[in-house]
């Protein structure tokens, strides 16, 4: 429903506050007669503080008095008239009015919208709890640029008194000067003669004493003037404070912690131009206050008048000085995070933003950065304004840029492309602490001045904890320390304190989060994939979601304690599902083909009641970085029981050689993709094109043949009779276990699975041999 239809059914105060928006400034019977076209423009697209944006603005004027005449002229019969000289005359008004200001009639237009918008909302939440529901982050917006053309307003009154008090200041000067002109003519009458001097000198006497009457009255008058300003400053830096806490500790807070969680996978912090232009609106503001603050000062100290106005306008000063230190200071931020896990001698990049400098004019100066790569105890220090004596933690090369002014975005950063850490000095570790626990942060520090050298600041940020690593074999430990820290930190916390333990949900949050980035797939972790998981990691048989809700995991159970029965840990089983699945089996996972998160108990539990050739796909329990294939068998065992077999897992090693898709393909024994899809539906489309049919056709030019690997798993009777032979017929073997736990064949061992460790060494030996060229006898050529 249009805004204006809406606003005309307010009523009591909300009505008399949108009545009062109108005036000769802007008639409402423009806004009632031009509603549906007002409301149509894009007024916000239009920057009012950018002059090249006048142009658009005199269109929007220009249009809407077309509109206006246009109105007009349809108007007929008696009621018509009144209304077409009416509208007629409003058209001539706004032109006179905004032809010369055009960007005035947009910023008018924009308060009484936004006006009209708020007061709409408030007057629905009272009355509809269900129709008062709106986009949030579209209402904090309007909030805010409403405060701001609160601010605008406030300024732009306190402007106007400082020119009224020094006109009244300048005239108060030269009636000073009159009085002291008067003053010393009846001082030079002492050098007249009586009778002359008494002739004039009650006339000067009677003006001395009005034109020292009116001084001091007018003395007083000042006095009121000046401390009325000064209340009304200290109104304005009231709601700029609340107004720089919105910006600074919730908008930019929360961008910074989107950007934190964006490490581990979640959604892209978002664009910084919003802020910057919020930022900006700060600073242009606060300038503009702290300038009249300090021309009121100038007034005072021009024509010194006793009272607490010196006290008021020196407690004015620091506070604004205060605020505008704090927003240049909390806008010196790290646009782009180095990477948190940090490899020595190994290239990286990062870049630092000013979000004021270019409305403050920094780049007029450019100032230079300085990266340093610093401990956690270290950053604690700098954080207290402990000296920490330019300590370093390392040796960062290419640490050094100067900020860049890009004149098409209004942006001033630094870019370091070229970063690289030389070495690293590590602490002394605390208790199982181990290296790929320890904590880094790289230091960002800058000083630049505005005004002219009038206010020089020192700003530093710190990165997101970083983790060094010297090795690759650290990376998947590291990546743990930074994926608890991202997920867990607090806001304003101490760095880099993170809790020991948390809830497990908070934590499948997490996991959740980052496997679906790693991935890239919009299939995320299910209720019974979590499930899956905290089985495993609390060694718990429940499938009640419910009973782990409250449960608490600490960072030893994640990652330093080792599974039971286990030589890895619970983050190192899942980082290698999530590795193995982004490497080779990505598009399987998106299509559903994989199940993965269930055990050999459950598959088997699935798979019993289904027809033969029906199988699934699990990740290993026992191997990180294993896939295996469960499958309904086709033949019964001798004993007349229903068996389900399981491969030996793959991991990225196998995938190298042939890919899950052709493994699938070769086992023709595999007909049903759990619970009953046909395999070639499900995988067909990722199957290796076959060479060639010919051997001869496919003889290479050098004369030899390429050959073809295929994957065979042996007839079961083969593996009761003579396992070995079969194992050195096939070009690649595999390991199969029955799930039957009673069998007495010696080929069992106590756990009811085939003992193949060794075979299927050989198995992975011939495998290699066949990716190696063909004897001699193929193409007649010698190896």
């Amino acid at each position: 429903m249009a805004v204006w239809i809406q606003a005309q059914q307010l009523q009591g105060d909300a009505l008399h506050q949108m009545q009062s928006l109108y005036g000769q400034h802007f008639p409402i019977e423009v806004r009632h007669y031009l509603s549906q076209w007002i409301e149509g423009q894009l007024w916000d697209a239009i920057d009012l503080e950018n002059p090249q944006e006048e142009f658009k603005a005199k269109r929007l004027l220009d249009s809407l008095i077309q509109e206006l005449q246009n109105k007009a002229e349809h108007q007929v019969g008696e009621d018509g008239f009144l209304l077409k000289i009416k509208l007629g005359h409003y058209a001539s008004q706004l032109k006179s009015t905004y032809d010369r200001c055009p960007l005035e009639l947009v910023r008018c237009i924009k308060h009484i919208l936004y006006t009209e918008q708020r007061l709409v909302r408030e007057a629905t939440n009272s009355s509809s709890p269900v129709g008062g529901m709106m986009d949030s982050m579209s209402q904090k917006y309007q909030q805010i640029n409403q405060a701001f053309e609160e601010l605008r307003l406030l300024t732009q009154d306190t402007e106007n008194d400082l020119r009224k008090l020094q006109q009244n200041q300048e005239y108060f000067i030269i009636q000073y000067q009159e009085s002291l002109r008067i003053q010393a003519q009846l001082t030079s009458l002492a050098t007249l003669p009586p009778a002359d001097r008494q002739l004039r000198e009650p006339a000067l006497l009677s003006k001395r004493a009005t034109v020292e009457a009116w001084l001091t009255r007018e003395a007083n008058t000042l006095q009121k003037y000046r401390l009325d300003l000064a209340e009304k400053h200290q109104k304005t830096l009231q709601l700029l404070r609340k107004q720089q806490t919105i910006i600074l500790d919730d908008e930019l807070i929360q961008w910074k912690r989107r950007q934190q969680l964006a490490g581990n996978g979640g959604p892209p912090e978002g664009g910084l131009d919003i802020l910057q232009s919020w930022c900006e609106k700060l600073a242009e503001t606060i300038w503009q206050n702290r300038q009249q603050i300090r021309r009121a000062e100038h007034l005072r100290q021009q024509l010194p008048i006793p009272g607490p106005i010196e006290e008021l306008l020196n407690e004015l000063n620091s506070t604004i000085t205060d605020i505008i230190s704090a927003l240049v200071t909390s806008t010196f931020i790290i646009e782009k995070q180095p990477p948190q896990v940090l490899k020595t001698q190994t290239k990286f990049a990062a870049t630092v933003r000013l979000l004021v400098g270019g409305k403050l004019n920094v780049h007029m100066n450019p100032p230079q950065v300085k990266a340093t790569i610093i401990s956690e105890q270290q950053a604690k220090a700098l954080l207290k304004n402990e000296n920490t004596r330019n300590d370093s933690s390392g040796e960062i090369l290419n640490n050094n840029c100067v900020m860049e002014y890009h004149q098409t975005t209004g942006t001033l950063s630094a870019h370091f492309r070229n970063m690289s850490l030389k070495r690293i000095k590590r602490s002394d570790r605390r208790g199982a602490e181990s290296v790929t626990e320890e904590k880094f942060t790289i230091l960002f520090e800058s000083q630049f001045s505005v005004g002219g050298n009038e206010l020089v600041f020192q700003v530093k940020t710190l990165s997101l904890p970083v983790v060094v690593i010297v090795h690759g074999s650290q990376d998947n430990n590291a990546t743990a320390t930074v994926l608890w820290d991202n997920a867990f930190a607090e806001p304003g916390r101490v760095p880099f304190l993170v809790p020991d333990k948390v809830l497990w949900p908070q934590l499948c949050d997490a996991i959740n989060m980052k496997y679906k980035a790693e991935v890239q797939s919009n299939r995320g972790l299910s209720e019974e994939n979590l499930v899956f998981l905290a089985q495993k990691a609390f060694s718990s048989s429940s499938n009640n979601p419910d009973d782990y809700r409250s449960m608490t995991m600490t960072w030893s159970q994640f990652n330093r304690e080792s599974l039971p029965g286990r030589n890895f840990t619970f983050w190192q089983w899942f980082d290698g599902v999530m590795e193995l699945t982004k490497k080779h089996l990505k598009p399987h996972w998106n299509d559903g083909a994989i199940l993965g998160f269930v055990n050999k108990q459950q598959a088997q539990d699935m798979l019993m009641s289904k027809p033969n050739g029906t199988f699934l796909l699990r990740f290993s329990d026992s191997e990180i970085g294993g896939i295996t294939i469960a499958w309904r068998q086709h033949y019964d065992s001798p004993t007349g029981e229903r068996m389900v077999w399981n491969l030996m897992p793959y991991t990225t090693k196998d995938f190298t050689i042939r890919s899950l898709a052709d493994r699938i393909s070769d086992l023709n024994h595999l007909l049903f993709l759990y619970p009953d899809r046909p395999k070639d539906e499900v995988f067909s489309k990722y199957y290796t094109p076959p060479l060639c049919k010919q051997p001869c056709v496919s003889k290479a030019v050098d004369g030899y043949v390429k050959p073809q690997i295929k994957q065979v798993v042996p007839e079961e009777s083969c593996f009761f009779c003579c396992i070995g032979d079969v194992l050195s017929a096939c070009l690649s073997t595999v390991w199969l276990h029955s799930v039957s736990r009673d069998r007495s064949d010696s080929m069992l061992d106590a756990d009811g699975d085939f003992d193949l460790d060794d075979t299927m060494d050989v198995a992975r030996h011939v495998e290699e041999l066949l990716r190696r060229p063909v004897e001699s006898q193929w193409g007649g050529q010698q190896s």
